[in-house]
């Protein structure tokens, strides 16, 4: 079966769900439209979808089109959710960037493209709620052509009426108009061009030549002298353009209606790229060196899993296949984890509903049930021809909340609902920090965290509470201290005693405290040495400033005494214990901070105010590098402390245009300031407790 995959994506509220929508009616799947508003859409079934009226997760829902299966993918505007996009555009041949007539150019529409070029992925445009008032289809267009360049060929006109209201478009290409018929199947009935658009159909016409006429030298030499391409050269032509990126088909319409709907499926028909014409995949052998996987179908099976949904209807893992065919009694070989899986039963999904298939062919996107050891990334793959194909690449988790039950007691079930919820959402983590003694869950933004905390009690009973996370500072000494610590205690029988003299003094060796001894003449018998040094790494971890771990400390025990009935191992641990808690608070001890090295990436225009932010920040900026396309990174080091809503403020500070990564490189010296504000806190936290 002829297959196209493609994808919506956008800024949030421009109509995806709802183009979805008129899809599905128009070609008989559904009898009539759901609303976002109303909460009965095909793709926005999940009740956290509902409630907020926003997609969270990617929906799928396949139309068949003049005899062509369109698997359409639907996935979130909001910048918290795009990891959803990013497995989507896995599957995809094809990115559909819906924009909404009256926005203009908007911030997730920069962003989608920007991404689908660095995915090397073709591109359509669809203007929508074109119905809609102060809706501009030209001003739209001017708007994303002065951001994206000429390669956006409009392929309609629209028809307005005298309350500029779109009524109707004209079909650039076959120069004929439309509008949609009053009959209840919403489909397009053919009307003559209207008086005065024949001149922009023709500018637009000559534009989409020049378009054709660069996609080759064949091409080029019959435009320059001036004989007309067929509609089959035509169709050629800007269907190379679409595949290289050097064309990308606007059109336009209102979901609301079925206005233009008909003509953007006929457009994925004739212009997008099936997958059997898409290059071969980069892919891994099982030596792990390079190979290309062709998309043929009597090739050996191998499929990527883009998706994972797991929710009260089960688990299905959803698969693209690149070469070959799934059959439900098939064995796959998992690349991940090294097995070999057996298949269960196939199915196609639209929205929440599912129905079951014999096969799954080569191209096509299906679901595998009840795949326990199957993740998003895993390829599965033929065990006689091992490959692994490249998984889905998220970006990084940003954003860090510190997580834990309302009620004590429920960390297991929050522990349980999270690893659940994983599965389905892998761009975010969870990391049982041992140091703070806080379950940090890190994601994109506090809109997914909040998803996630809803999700937990509305599908696992579960209600949990969120916390700014704790920094894991560390203490050290500046100057050497020599110290007595004596233990003698006598009760009836058998006593405890030991007497250690100790030197505590900084070092820049290691960050493990160093231990060693100078005893002369046996003053501490030898056997008692590894005592000591257990009781003073013991010690360590608290140290005398706020309870945080010592670090760069060196201990020389240097002299004691014995007695030879009452010394033990645990009176010289005791005693060591005694000399390092009175030899720190007199050795001038420091608190040190995390430090972080920060990579921002923002457009020129906004690094004034990043750069003042980070000085705000007590951030050292070290440098900045150009990318080429107008944005620039900043590279800084930045306390943690700093950065716990970074995530949030520059997405303030930068229209959600910027984004950044941020990694742990060393401790440093903390401030006075900063070190009275951290004390402070952990007295405060301690005294809690």
């Amino acid at each position: 079966m002829d297959i196209r995959n493609i994808c919506l994506l956008g800024h949030g509220g421009t109509g995806k769900t709802s183009l979805v929508e008129s899809m599905l009616f128009l070609t008989g799947v559904t009898d009539r439209m759901g609303k976002t508003s109303d909460g009965n859409t095909v793709c926005d079934y999940d009740a956290e979808e509902i409630k907020r009226q926003i997609s969270i997760s990617m929906a799928m829902a396949p139309v068949t089109y003049q005899g062509v299966k369109i698997n359409v993918l639907d996935t979130p505007g909001n910048f918290d959710f795009a990891g959803e996009m990013q497995s989507a555009l896995r599957a995809a041949e094809l990115g559909v960037l819906v924009c909404a007539s009256k926005d203009g150019l908007s911030v997730g529409a920069e962003r989608c493209w920007k991404y689908l070029k660095q995915q090397k992925k073709p591109c359509m445009i669809y203007i929508s709620k074109e119905d809609e008032e102060n809706a501009n289809f030209t001003t739209t267009l001017e708007a994303l052509r002065g951001k994206f360049g000429n390669s956006l060929a409009p392929v309609v006109v629209p028809i307005w009426d005298e309350n500029k209201r779109t009524i109707g478009i004209i079909d650039v290409l076959n120069k004929k108009a439309y509008k949609v018929s009053g009959d209840k199947k919403a489909k397009s009935e053919e009307i003559p061009i209207p008086d005065g658009k024949m001149d922009v159909v023709e500018e637009f016409y000559g534009q989409l030549m020049e378009a054709v006429a660069e996609t080759s030298e064949e091409y080029m030499e019959k435009y320059f002298s001036g004989e007309p391409f067929t509609k089959e050269e035509i169709r050629n032509g800007l269907k190379i353009g679409l595949r290289d990126g050097s064309v990308a088909p606007v059109l336009c319409g209102s979901a609301f209606n079925c206005l233009g709907t008909e003509m953007l499926l006929q457009t994925i028909v004739e212009l997008a790229p099936s997958p059997l014409e898409m290059p071969p995949e980069e892919a891994e052998d099982e030596k792990g060196e390079a190979v290309e996987v062709a998309h043929d179908p009597s090739g050996a099976t191998a499929a990527i899993v883009f998706k994972t949904i797991s929710d009260q209807y089960g688990k299905y893992s959803l698969v693209k296949v690149v070469s070959g065919k799934i059959t439900g009694d098939m064995s796959l070989y998992n690349t991940t984890t090294g097995k070999t899986e057996k298949l269960g039963r196939l199915y196609t999904i639209r929205g929440k509903k599912n129905e079951e298939v014999k096969e799954i062919a080569c191209g096509d996107i299906g679901a595998i049930a009840k795949m326990d050891y199957v993740r998003t990334g895993d390829t599965l793959c033929d065990p006689k021809k091992i490959v692994k194909l490249q998984a889905v690449q998220f970006a990084e988790p940003c954003y860090s909340r510190a997580i834990a039950p309302k009620t004590r007691g429920q960390e297991e079930k929050v522990g349980t609902g999270l690893n659940r919820l994983n599965e389905e959402d892998p761009t975010f983590t969870v990391v049982n920090n041992g140091e703070t003694h806080q379950t940090v869950i890190s994601g994109a933004g506090d809109i997914q965290i909040d998803v996630l905390v809803s999700k937990l009690k509305s599908r696992f009973g579960v209600e949990a509470e969120l916390d700014t996370p704790r920094v894991a500072y560390r203490e050290k000494i500046r100057k050497q201290v020599r110290k007595q610590g004596r233990h003698k205690k006598q009760t009836g029988g058998s006593g405890q005693f030991g007497d250690v003299h100790i030197v505590f003094e900084p070092q820049d060796e290691s960050e493990d405290m160093i231990f060693a001894e100078e005893v002369f003449g046996g003053s501490v018998p030898k056997n008692f040495f590894p005592a000591v040094e257990k009781g003073l790494r013991e010690a360590c971890q608290h140290g005398v400033l706020a309870g945080y771990p010592v670090v760069y400390l060196k201990a020389t025990l240097v002299d004691g005494s014995y007695h030879p009935v009452d010394s033990s191992e645990i009176a010289f641990k005791t005693a060591a214990q005694l000399a390092y808690k009175a030899a720190l608070p007199e050795a001038s001890p420091v608190l040190l901070e995390p430090i972080g090295e920060l990579r921002v990436r923002i457009p020129d225009t906004y690094m004034g105010d990043i750069i003042g932010d980070l000085n705000k920040r007590r951030g050292r900026v070290m440098g900045m590098t150009p990318t080429g396309d107008g944005d620039q990174v900043v590279e800084a080091e930045v306390p943690m402390a700093e950065m716990m809503t970074y995530a949030i403020d520059l997405r303030s500070m930068s229209q959600s245009r910027g984004s950044f990564t941020f990694h742990f490189v060393r401790y440093e010296e903390c401030p006075p300031a900063a070190q009275e504000k951290a004390i402070a806190e952990a007295k405060a936290l301690a005294e809690a407790e």
